[in-house]
C-alpha cells in the first residue's frame, strides 16, 4: 500500500499524539472525502452547479454559494464566455448577505473597490463557453479543500472566497491580494466570524437551523471586529511562534 507523509506543526502534532488521535484513519477518511468532492467539481459543468442537483452530487454547497455560483454563470453568459474567477467572485459580491462578504468587511475590504478592480483587470481567464476555465476549476477544487481544512461537512460563500484567493493564476486572486486580501489573514476571519456565529445562536433559542440572515451576519462581523479580536490576535502569535520554528 503507498505511504504518504503528513507533515503537522509541532503543537497540533504533540496534542494528536496525547490525544492518541488515529492518524492513518483520519486522514484516509479525509482524503476520500476530498477526492469525492473535487471529482464532483470535475466532473460539473457550470450549468449544473447553478441548478438544483437532484442527484445530490453537489449537496454539499449551501442554497448561498450555489447561488453565487449562478450568478457568477449569468455573468459569463451575457459576456459570450466561459466562468473565470472574475464571475465567481462577481457572482459572491452579488449573493448579498453571505458570510464572505462580512469577512471582507472585517478585512475593511470595499466590495465596491473589488468590482471597480475587476472591471479594470484583463479577461485572460474566462476559458471555453459553457465550460470553467483553468483556474477557476482550480478556484473550486481549492474551495472544496478550504472547506475539509476548516473542519466543515458543507461549501459556502465563505470558502469560495478563500478558493479564489489561493488560486495564484485567476483574475480573481489577483485582485484580492492587490487589494491586500491576505489568505492567511482571511481564513482567521471566516473562523472567527463562524465562532461568533456559534456564539449568536447559542444566545437565542430561535435562531434559525439554515444559513445565517443578513441581519446575524451583521452582528457576526460586530463580535469579529470586537469581542473576537483578541482569539484573532491569540492566533497570529502562534502562527508567528510556528513560523519563526520552521
Amino acid at each position: 500500500m503507498p505511504k504518504i507523509n503528513v507533515y503537522l506543526p509541532d503543537d497540533l502534532a504533540e496534542a494528536v499524539k496525547e490525544a492518541g488521535v488515529p492518524v492513518s484513519a483520519v486522514c484516509q477518511q479525509a482524503l476520500e472525502q476530498a477526492v469525492r468532492r473535487v471529482t464532483a467539481l470535475r466532473a460539473s459543468s457550470p450549468d449544473e452547479l447553478a441548478r438544483e442537483d437532484p442527484s445530490g452530487r453537489l449537496a454539499y454547497f449551501t442554497a448561498r454559494s450555489r447561488d453565487a455560483v449562478r450568478r457568477a454563470v449569468e455573468l459569463a453568459a451575457a459576456e459570450g464566455g466561459g466562468v473565470g474567477t472574475r464571475h465567481l467572485l462577481g457572482g459572491v459580491l452579488d449573493q448579498e448577505g453571505n458570510l464572505a462578504l462580512r469577512v471582507l468587511q472585517v478585512l475593511e475590504i470595499d466590495p465596491a473597490g473589488i468590482r471597480r478592480a475587476l472591471e479594470r483587470e484583463p479577461d485572460a481567464d474566462a476559458g471555453e463557453s459553457g465550460r470553467f476555465s483553468a483556474t477557476a476549476a482550480n478556484a473550486l477544487e481549492l474551495t472544496a479543500s478550504e472547506a475539509l481544512a476548516l473542519g466543515h461537512n458543507y461549501v459556502g460563500c465563505e470558502h469560495l472566497l478563500l478558493g479564489l484567493i489561493a488560486e495564484p493564476e485567476g483574475a480573481a486572486g489577483r485582485v484580492l491580494r492587490a487589494l491586500g486580501v491576505e489568505h492567511r489573514a482571511a481564513r482567521r476571519a471566516v473562523s472567527a466570524a463562524l465562532v461568533g456565529y456559534a456564539h449568536l445562536r447559542a444566545q437565542s433559542t430561535a435562531a434559525p437551523e439554515a444559513a445565517p440572515n443578513a441581519g446575524a451576519l451583521k452582528a457576526v462581523g460586530e463580535l469579529v471586529a470586537a469581542q473576537l479580536r483578541p482569539v484573532v490576535e491569540r492566533l497570529e502569535r502562534l502562527e508567528a511562534r510556528l513560523d519563526s520554528a520552521r
